[in-house]
């Protein structure tokens, strides 16, 4: 795990509570946490668990895993490929089995890109290694 950049994290917490028009008090009321706490974490002095951003984050109306990423919890891409996941699951006008292998696809997709990413930073086209790739299996046998 990451270590927690509490400072930044405090310094988002309280730009979004007041763009929520929330006092400190109101937010850890709706939190569910103290208000010295809250006040804590606000100042950098705090390090609060996923589960109290989960709080935070409910009674503020934003993402969970925006915070985290904030705290260091969880990396971007990360955070990207779980809202990704999120919405095709809240999607109603698509039914459990279209989700399903619309999830799959997506997955195969990062896969195929993340390999190529890798094959590029060795300077290798993906599928380049011996015996692999289209036609592989008509090739002839390397001689010797």
């Amino acid at each position: 795990m990451a270590s927690l950049n509490v400072g930044n994290l405090g310094e988002y917490l309280r730009e979004q509570r007041r763009t929520a028009q929330l006092s400190l008090r109101q937010l850890a009321d709706a939190a569910g946490v103290s208000n010295p706490y809250l006040s804590q974490i606000e100042r950098g002095l705090r390090k609060p668990s996923a589960e109290v951003l989960q709080q935070v984050a409910k009674a503020l109306r934003i993402s969970a895993e925006t915070l985290y990423v904030r705290a260091g919890i969880l990396d971007e891409k990360e955070r990207d490929d779980l809202e990704t996941r999120a919405v095709v699951l809240a999607d109603p006008s698509i039914n459990e089995r279209q989700k399903q292998v619309l999830l799959q696809i997506y997955d195969s997709f990062r896969k195929e890109n993340a390999a190529e990413a890798a094959a590029a930073e060795n300077g290798t086209a993906p599928g380049a290694a011996a015996g692999s790739g289209p036609g592989a299996a008509d090739a002839p046998p390397p001689p010797g």
